[in-house]
Parts: structure tokens; C-alpha cells; sequence
């Protein structure tokens, strides 16, 4: 009677009367060993203790039943309201708000059990109610009066012991519905007290008990909803961007059942894109713990499921509004790195030099400014330093790795962009089984000019089509994905009349050449080279320019290449399609005389061209000496017979279109790689005089180094036959040179900074001006070859000295015609002869005055000269004539007059007195030439 009393004071809020009988019932129960009432008394005893201890209630906010799992069981199978109440609404255990502890209030109730006592009187009663068969619902109403309020306190650890103790009440026989809410009640009371995993696990259990073979219509959707809620619980996911943030969380072997059981759900439910994307996400996040069979299970599954539904990225909506997002397969294949790669070298663009740039008056004035610093940075840790072109093929490199045990096939592979308008040229890709690293370019045109982003790529694999994000992407490495597109420009494709070369020239390796032509020639042999340019794209080629890099180390005289672009220039603007040829002449001339083995065994042959007369002959066969070896021989010429190897660029620059308003071009290369072996040596350069001194005669020995008869010409002159491996002299005559416009030793020019520089200059130039007026030329008439021969390279100081012509230009006139030391003046006996000399002063500085002393004589020939004249010829007034000053490039003449007394050849010796005008100037200027005078008697008259 006493706990009935009780329970109607606690029902009508009479706390502390309620109290006050729970008390007396559990002493008079105690008694009685009434172990049934006494637990009532003492549940009694708790429940007035709680409210008076936490007046806002231990359930909280009540939560809608779950139509599905949480229909209302009949009354009468259940042993109390209290029981029906809990059993009813599961939903009431999700608390959501506590209420704080009103001690002062509790302190003035009397008989009020404290927190502790309060679960230490929980777990007698329960204690009590577990001695009884048919208590077991009481029994589990206690525990889940006692969990809720060990939540409150925050006491989880005797909390799980309390649910751990309900989990074995024995109901009896309960209907699937009942099992339903008793496993989904444990999951959210574990759930209330922080057990999320052991939450995860009965709301698991109660999910496959929704789909029991014992129940007639298996509530699917109501198994799928549960466990959906369970995967927080098992630190799983749906989103699988959680799943590349570091390390894996979770049981993996947990989560792959779960996600099974979420795919099979899902398609007994009647929804394979549902199912599709579970699978996709099992196989994407779970892809490093599933072994090579299970792998092989998993895709058959998925190519079956989306061979009646493909996967895509659209994102799936549940009718309860919950969203699944896509997954995109980034391990299928697995992306290590991306690149942007560049135009091919012959379709890079390049900017001109004075164009400025659009945004640079928007360049800050600071060298550096904190504010702009970081959008800096990460602008150029972005944007790539090269430039695509609009409507040009653009690729993208990626490094892949197939982690499947058998092929992969990828469909459909292409890249994400933003910004331009760029249309993808989509890929189907192989990749063997764990491939290892593989490149893999992908390919896209952009349409418009601007600047795009390339933010992923698109895949197809077993029939889901992912859209790959860069960022999304785990430990790639990724060198920029902004790059600037730049306004059409034109496309130049050419062709060559010589065969193409596979030599790899070291000189342009770090430059790739598209292409590269290669010729073998002598030295000094010329080859055209006919280049035939074809405008390939769809924009008008509008500027052509050529010009050419050459990389060689040895020295070479004259232009290696030489062309004439006029006339492919007036075929400009060129269509589309259209062509023009152009020719390129190839001419080589190299300095072999640096063969010093070759000389030193022409040396040792004791031939010596210095001294000799002019009777002497002027063409001598060279022949080795006996004890050497003959030049002829293989050991012998290879040492002086190697090939020289010539390289040089042909830059094609061409522009046109919006490309070239910009101020942007495009450079075509072509590689010319020539081989140039010796058609013939200079061995040895020397001079003679001539009978003018106006004239010399230059003497070369030339040796043949091919293997093939050699003929060599020159200007006025026969020719000269050289068998292989001979050498022969050859002596031309040829007029001084005045090489007065050449650079002086005196003058620096600016592109010279050494005197030792400027004399290699001089000496290169006077070289030039002798070969050309020589012309040697040679020719092998077996092979049908000919070329040119120089001089540069073998000219020495003295030679040159030899060969110029004095600034002092002395002429000797006799009767006003000009006297030579080959020309034989003739006078009559008794007549006076008019004798002038002229100076022409070809130097810088002014000349004189001059005293010159003619002085006549008789040679004999046999060594013996006659200075004595006075009786043969007399001088008309003095025989010293005087040169006043003689200004720069000014002349002056002195004249006189002498009479031959006698018949005979005379001569004149003109001397110069000893005089200190002409101290310090060379010798060489003061050489007058020597006069031959033949005294006649006069003709006889007619009739005398």
C-alpha cells in the first residue's frame, strides 16, 4: 500500500510526500522479502531522487518514430505502461539537452538520494527484478532509466556495464519489429554515452534485422537507412575527399563489409545508380586494402552494374535529402605527376623585343612590397613561363601507374579546363598490369585567346565517368596549371633539295632542330641548297626574315652561307598552301695549312724558296726524300687529311594574323652540318721581285692531300696538274697591292680590343684582296668537282709587305715616255733627252724636301760597271735634282736634261743624297726603278 501511495504522489507532483512512502515501502518490503515490490519501491525511490535532482528530465527533446522500424506494438504484451512507453518511443533517447544540477533546491527534500545512491539503488532494484522470469521488460526499463542518468552525470564506463547487462535480459519471444526497437533503442543509448562504434554495431544489427528471412517483405529501404547511420560510427565517409586528408581511420576490413551491404541494399531496393556509386566508392577508397582477387570481384560487379546504369558525376539525392557526392576514380589510374608542356621549337612563339607588354605599367615601382607579395606568389607558383598558340595542338603529360593486377583500359581520357574555349581530343589508354610509371600526353586545341587553367582530366573506367581534379589529386606534383594563349599565327613547313641528316650537332642540343641537312664538300667548293617553305596553317604568312648562327671553333674565311631572300619576299603575304623556294648557297673555306707535320717533312726536304734568282725556274716537282716515309702513305695522311666538321642554323622568322598585331613570331630552324675535307695546301707563301716595282712574282707551293688528280688555275696563268699526294710550285706574276683603305695599326676600332687583334684583322682582310685578285680555282675532273682556293690563312708579314705597294710611287720619264727596269729607252746620239721624275706621296704625312743624284754607267755584263761617263754623256745643268715638301696625297715633279755623246746602252742610277728628310721611313719607299738608255746614231737622210 505504501508504494501505491507513492506512486500517486509522485504522479501528482507531491515529491517529497513520494519520498517519504518510497522509503517506508522499501523498510516494510525488506521485511517481507517481496523482492518484485521492493525493487518497484526502490525504481520508485530513484525516479523522485532524479526529478528532484534534474528537474528539466533526462530524456529530452522526444524524436518522431521511425514508420518504418518503430510501428507501435500491442498493449498487451506488454507487462507495464511504464515498459510500453519505452519500448514505443526509442526516439526519446536521443537527448539533446541537460539540465544543470539544482543542489540548493535537493538539500531542503528530505530523504533524497544523492547521484551515487541513486545508481547504487538502480542496480539493486535491478538486482531484484532479475530474480524474477517474467520480469524482463521492468528489468530493462531500469537499466534505461539508470544509462540515461549516468549520462547526465557523465559516468559512460557504468554506464556500458548497465547496457551490457540489458543486452542479455531475455524477453521472451519478441516479433521482428520488437527485436527492431530493441537493437535501435542500445544503438542510441551507446550513442548517448559516447560509444559510437558500439552504437554503429547494434544499429547494424537492428538494420539486418529489418531484412530477417524471417519476415515476408524485407524493409530494404529501412535496412538501408540504418546503415547509412551507422557509418559514422565506423569512421566512414560517403564524401571520399575525407579520405585522402592523411591517414586512413577506421577498421578497413569493417568498412568494406558495411559498404557491401550498402551496395546489396541499394540494389534490392531497386536503384543501380545507387549502387554504382557505392561500389565506386568502395573501390576508389578502398582500393590499397583490397587484395588482387577481391579486386577483380569488384570491378566484374561494376561493369555489370553499369552496363545497365553508367556511372557519372551527378550528385545523388536520397528522399530523406541526404546527398551522396561523386567520386571520381583519381586511382584509376593513380596520377604522380602533371606537366604542361610546351609548343615544339619550330611552333613556340616568341615576343619582339620592342613590343612592351599590356600589363606592365601595372608593374609596381618597388623592388619589393609586402602587400603584393603573397597574390605574387602564388600567381607565379601557377602560371607556366611559355605560351600556347589559338588552334594549335597543346598536350599535357601525366605520369600514371596502374595499380590493378590485370590491364586497365581508360576510355574517353581528357582535360578539364576553364577559362579559353578549348576543345579536348579525348584518349583511349592500355596500361598493362601495375605498369609502373607511364606517360600519358594528352591533347586539346584552344579555340580563343586568353588564359587557361587546367584544372584535371576526364577518365571512363569500367563504364563510371569521373571528372579528375588536380587539387583532389594526392602527392602530385604539378609544375603550373595557368598558361597564356596567344593569337593565331601561321604554320611554316619547308623542304630541301639535300638529303636529310640524323647527325645530333652538340652545338644546338639544347635547342631542338625539326630538321637538318648534311653535305660532304671540299675545301673551297660551293653548294646550293634549294629550301622550299609551304604555309601550312590557315593564317596568311605576312613577314619572312632569315638569318643564320654559326657555331664553328675553326677559322674560316669568307661567308659560310649566303642567300638572296628578295625574291621570296615579293611572293608575300603567303596563303595557306601556297609555296616559295628559296636558294642558299653553301661555300667553304677553311685554314688546313696548320698541319704541322706536313710542313716540317717539306721543310726537312731542304727546299727553300727564299734567295733565289729570277732566272731560277718557277716550277719544281717536290719529291720526299728516300729515308722518309712518302706523303702518300695511309699512316702518313692521316695525320694531315682529317675532315673538319662545319655546323651552322638557318632561322626562318615569319609572323602573321592576330599573332603578329600582338607583336608575336614564330622561328623555323634548319641545321646544316657540313663535311669538309682538303682539296689542297698552301705549304709554303713567298715572294719574288719583278722587273717593275710595281710587280711581283708570289710563289706557292701546293700540295695535293686527296686521293684524286687535281688541277689548280689562276689568273693569266696555265694550269697546274698535282697527282694524289704531290706537291709542285707555282709562281704568279701579279701588281702590288695598296692596301691604304685597310685598317692601320694605328687604329682601334671598336670591335677589336687588342692590337694583337686588329693585326689579325688587317692581315685577314689583305688576304681576302690578294685572293680575289689571284682566283686560284681548282677542280678534281673525276669526280666533276671545282672550287676556290685561298690565301688568308698562309700570308705572313713579310709576304705582305712584299706584296704592297710603296706609299712613295716613284715614276721615271724619259722624253715624257714612262722608263721601267723592262723597258729600253732609245735617243739619238747628240739629241738632248728630257729626263723627269715624278713623286706621288701616298702616305699620311708629308714628304721632303729630297735631293736625288742621277748618276749614269755602263754594265758589261761580265761583273765589271764603268762609272766613268764624263766623255759619253753630259748633263744639260745639274744632275741633282731637288723635291721641294710633298703634301699627303699630293705628287710633285723635278725635271733635267742630258745628252749621249756616244752610241751604246747606258744606264741611270738615280741616288738619293744623304739628306735627314727621309730618316726614319722605311727603305722600301725610296726604290726607284732602274733606266736603260740605248744611244743610236742618227738615221741617215734619204739621199745624202
Amino acid at each position: 500500500m505504501r508504494k501505491h501511495v507513492g506512486d500517486l504522489c509522485l504522479q501528482a507532483g507531491m515529491l517529497q510526500d513520494a519520498l517519504v512512502h518510497y522509503h517506508m515501502a522499501v523498510e516494510l518490503l525488506r521485511a517481507v522479502n517481496d523482492f518484485l515490490w521492493l525493487g518497484g519501491a526502490l525504481e520508485g525511490l530513484c525516479s523522485a531522487s532524479v526529478i528532484f535532482h534534474y528537474p528539466g528530465g533526462t530524456a529530452g527533446k522526444a524524436a518522431g518514430c521511425k514508420p518504418s522500424v518503430c510501428q507501435p506494438a500491442d498493449a498487451g504484451k506488454r507487462h507495464r505502461p511504464g515498459a510500453q512507453e519505452v519500448l514505443i518511443d526509442p526516439g526519446a533517447l536521443t537527448a539533446s539537452g541537460i539540465s544543470a544540477d539544482t543542489s540548493a533546491e535537493i538539500g531542503r527534500a528530505k530523504n533524497c538520494l544523492s547521484p551515487e545512491d541513486i545508481i547504487e539503488k538502480y542496480k539493486e532494484a535491478i538486482s531484484y527484478y532479475g530474480k524474477h522470469k517474467n520480469a524482463g521488460v521492468i528489468e530493462l526499463e531500469a537499466c534505461v532509466k539508470a544509462v540515461r542518468v549516468l549520462a547526465i552525470q557523465k559516468r559512460a564506463r557504468e554506464a556500458s556495464e548497465f547496457l551490457q547487462n540489458a543486452v542479455y535480459i531475455n524477453l521472451g519471444q519478441l516479433s521482428e519489429e520488437e527485436k527492431i526497437q530493441r537493437y535501435s533503442i542500445l544503438s542510441e543509448l551507446y550513442e548517448l554515452i559516447g560509444f559510437h562504434r558500439k552504437s554503429a554495431f547494434f544499429k547494424r544489427v537492428a538494420a539486418m534485422q529489418c531484412v530477417a528471412p524471417t519476415i515476408s517483405e524485407p524493409g530494404w529501404r529501412a535496412c538501408y537507412k540504418l546503415l547509412l547511420e551507422t557509418l559514422p560510427g565506423y569512421s566512414l565517409s560517403l564524401d571520399p575527399k575525407d579520405f585522402s586528408k592523411g591517414t586512413h581511420r577506421g577498421w578497413a576490413a569493417v568498412q568494406m563489409r558495411l559498404l557491401h551491404e550498402l551496395v546489396y541494399a541499394s540494389r534490392r531496393m531497386g536503384n543501380p545508380a545507387l549502387s554504382v556509386r557505392h561500389l565506386s566508392f568502395l573501390l576508389q577508397t578502398m582500393l590499397d586494402f583490397l587484395s588482387d582477387q577481391e579486386k577483380k570481384e569488384v570491378t566484374q560487379s561494376l561493369e555489370n552494374y553499369t552496363s545497365k546504369c553508367p556511372g557519372g558525376m551527378e550528385i545523388i539525392t536520397l528522399p530523406d535529402g541526404l546527398t551522396l557526392p561523386p567520386v571520381p576514380f583519381t586511382k584509376l589510374p593513380i596520377v604522380r605527376s602533371v606537366k604542361l608542356l610546351n609548343l615544339p621549337v619550330s611552333l613556340q612563339p616568341h615576343k619582339l623585343k620592342g613590343v612592351l607588354e599590356a600589363n606592365l605599367s601595372n608593374a609596381s615601382p618597388f623592388i619589393y612590397s609586402p602587400i603584393l607579395m603573397q597574390s605574387r606568389g602564388e600567381e607565379r607558383c601557377k602560371k607556366i613561363d611559355f605560351q600556347w598558340v589559338q588552334g594549335d595542338v597543346c598536350e599535357v603529360q601525366l605520369m600514371v601507374y596502374n595499380p590493378m593486377p590485370y590491364e586497365l583500359r581508360v576510355e574517353n581520357m581528357g582535360l578539364l579546363t576553364s577559362g579559353v574555349e578549348f576543345e579536348p581530343l579525348p584518349a583511349a589508354l592500355f596500361l598493362p598490369a601495375e605498369s609502373g610509371l607511364y606517360p600519358v600526353t594528352l591533347v586539346g586545341v584552344p579555340r580563343t585567346a586568353g588564359n587557361i587553367t587546367v584544372n584535371g582530366y576526364h577518365t571512363s573506367v569500367f563504364g563510371v565517368s569521373s571528372d579528375c581534379l588536380l587539387e583532389d589529386l594526392v602527392g602530385v606534383k604539378a609544375s603550373g596549371c595557368l598558361v597564356e594563349v596567344i593569337p593565331s599565327l601561321p604554320r611554316l613547313q619547308l623542304s630541301t633539295s639535300l638529303p636529310r641528316s640524323t647527325h645530333s650537332s652538340q652545338a644546338t642540343s639544347k635547342e631542338e632542330l625539326p630538321s637538318s641537312v648534311s653535305v660532304q664538300l671540299f675545301n673551297g667548293e660551293l653548294q646550293q641548297l634549294t629550301i622550299t617553305l609551304e604555309n601550312i596553317g590557315s593564317i596568311d604568312i605576312e613577314t619572312l626574315e632569315l638569318t643564320s648562327k654559326n657555331s664553328n671553333k675553326d677559322k674560316m674565311f669568307g661567308e659560310f652561307l649566303s642567300w638572296d631572300l628578295e625574291e621570296a619576299v615579293r611572293h608575300l603575304p603567303l596563303k595557306p598552301g601556297q609555296a616559295v623556294t628559296l636558294s642558299v648557297s653553301i661555300r667553304v673555306k677553311l685554314d688546313f695549312s696548320g698541319q704541322e707535320n706536313l710542313l716540317q717533312d717539306l721543310n726537312d726536304d731542304g727546299i727553300s724558296v727564299t734567295g733565289w734568282p729570277i732566272s731560277s725556274p718557277l716550277r719544281q716537282v717536290l719529291k720526299p726524300r728516300p729515308e722518309s716515309k712518302p706523303l702518300g702513305s695511309e699512316s702518313g695522311k692521316a695525320e694531315y687529311s682529317h675532315v673538319k666538321t662545319l655546323e651552322a642554323v638557318l632561322k626562318f622568322k615569319y609572323s602573321g594574323g592576330a599573332g603578329k598585331v600582338e607583336g608575336y613570331y614564330r622561328e623555323l630552324s634548319l641545321g646544316v652540318h657540313v663535311n669538309v675535307e682538303p682539296s689542297l695546301f698552301f705549304t709554303r707563301v713567298s715572294t719574288l721581285p719583278a722587273t717593275s716595282t710595281r710587280q711581283c712574282h708570289l710563289l706557292l707551293d701546293i700540295f695535293n692531300p686527296t686521293e684524286h688528280e687535281l688541277t689548280v688555275s689562276a689568273k693569266n696563268n696555265q694550269d697546274l696538274v698535282l697527282h694524289a699526294s704531290e706537291c709542285q710550285r707555282m709562281a704568279i706574276q701579279v701588281d702590288r697591292f695598296d692596301f691604304e683603305s685597310l685598317p692601320q695599326a694605328g687604329q682601334q676600332t671598336p670591335h677589336l680590343s687588342s692590337p694583337k687583334q686588329l693585326e689579325e684583322e688587317r692581315q685577314l682582310a689583305h688576304g681576302c684582296q690578294i685572293s680575289s685578285k689571284l682566283g686560284i680555282c681548282w677542280s678534281i675532273p673525276s669526280l666533276k668537282r671545282h672550287g676556290e682556293a685561298s690565301v688568308e690563312g698562309v700570308l705572313n708579314q713579310l709576304v705582305l709587305e712584299h706584296l704592297q705597294l710603296a706609299p712613295l710611287q716613284w715614276d721615271v720619264l724619259l722624253n715624257g715616255k714612262p722608263c721601267d727596269c723592262d723597258v729600253v729607252a732609245e735617243c739619238i746620239v747628240g739629241d738632248a733627252v728630257t729626263l723627269e721624275v715624278k713623286l706621288t706621296n701616298m702616305s699620311k704625312n708629308s714628304v721632303g724636301p729630297l735631293a736625288l743624284m742621277v748618276v749614269p754607267f755602263q754594265d758589261y755584263q761580265n761583273g765589271v760597271q764603268n762609272y766613268d761617263m764624263d766623255e759619253a754623256v753630259t748633263f744639260i745643268g745639274s744632275n741633282i735634282f731637288c723635291i721641294n715638301t710633298v703634301k699627303a696625297k699630293d705628287s710633285s715633279v723635278c725635271e733635267g736634261a742630258l745628252m749621249f755623246l756616244y752610241t751604246g746602252d747606258f744606264y741611270l742610277n738615280i741616288r738619293f743624297q744623304d739628306d735627314s728628310a727621309r730618316r726614319g721611313l722605311p727603305l722600301a719607299w725610296f726604290t726607284l726603278p732602274s733606266v736603260h738608255i740605248r744611244a743610236l746614231d742618227a738615221p741617215l737622210q734619204a739621199g745624202a
